[in-house]
């Protein structure tokens, strides 16, 4: 193919916004002698899309806002002395989010809360889902700004569009009563619409210590535990205290 058809065919696949077209002569390579025009044009349609469907994925997953990225793979199952495998690897299908159900973690710090909280999101941001992810005080404090700066029903509707909600570390912090209805309005617009993790260190009858309404502590646990699944996820033997880096005599760190 001489110079002009393979600038022609780039021009073309540029403009019509397919770039995964101009890998066409692998496509080519690929094929086997009784594979026709047909064969070809579906082989290369297929990696464009296949092509398209990680860049929505790469982008729902940067849109998602985590903090760092954790794979279900990297979890030590082991370590969750409460939950079995089976049923780990059933909320790793994300089904819950399809039954518009919640999970909130429970469990002292170092737990895996947040990695499996993150594991979660990621694997449904590869199934096409939106995720949001914020810890609680990141997510009350952008909901007042939000307010003081008249864009809080548009924070709201952004945040109602996600398929899941996390809040992580809704335990490290006292709310006031303006803070605490802002949060209690975001969980309830999603009661039995949408789905929430919560992960905290806080048995739930401790929760009034970081709320000033009582009566807005029971509402808030009521929707969060209604079509939920409760996880216990103390351990005598947190996993990050366990591998905590020791800094040694010379300064060096080890594991």
């Amino acid at each position: 193919m001489n110079k002009i058809h393979l600038q022609t065919i780039e021009l073309y696949a540029k403009q019509l916004r397919t770039p995964m077209f101009n890998q066409y002569a692998d496509v080519i390579r690929q094929l086997d002698q009784n594979q026709g025009y047909e064969d070809f044009l579906m082989a290369l349609m297929k990696l464009e899309l296949d092509s398209r469907q990680e860049s929505a994925r790469r982008r729902k997953i940067k849109t998602a806002g985590f903090p760092y990225l954790k794979s279900m793979d990297e979890l030590d199952l082991r370590r969750f002395e409460h939950m079995s495998e089976a049923f780990i690897q059933e909320l790793a299908t994300c089904n819950f989010i399809d039954k518009r159900q919640n999970v909130v973690m429970v469990g002292n710090p170092g737990t895996g809360k947040t990695h499996f909280s993150i594991a979660l999101g990621i694997k449904a941001c590869m199934q096409g889902m939106n995720v949001k992810f914020y810890t609680a005080a990141n997510l009350s404090n952008e909901l007042i700004e939000a307010q003081d700066n008249h864009k809080l029903m548009r924070l709201e509707k952004q945040i109602a569009k996600s398929d899941l909600l996390i809040i992580d570390e809704l335990s490290y912090l006292t709310f006031n009563r303006h803070q605490s209805e802002l949060l209690f309005k975001v969980v309830a617009d999603r009661a039995e619409r949408r789905s929430v993790i919560v992960s905290t260190n806080l048995r739930f009858s401790e929760w009034t210590t970081m709320f000033e309404n009582q009566t807005m502590v029971t509402a808030l646990i009521d929707r969060l535990t209604f079509r939920s699944h409760v996880l216990n996820m103390n351990s005598d033997n947190p996993y990050r205290a366990e591998h905590a880096a020791v800094v040694s005599a010379d300064g060096k760190e080890t594991e």
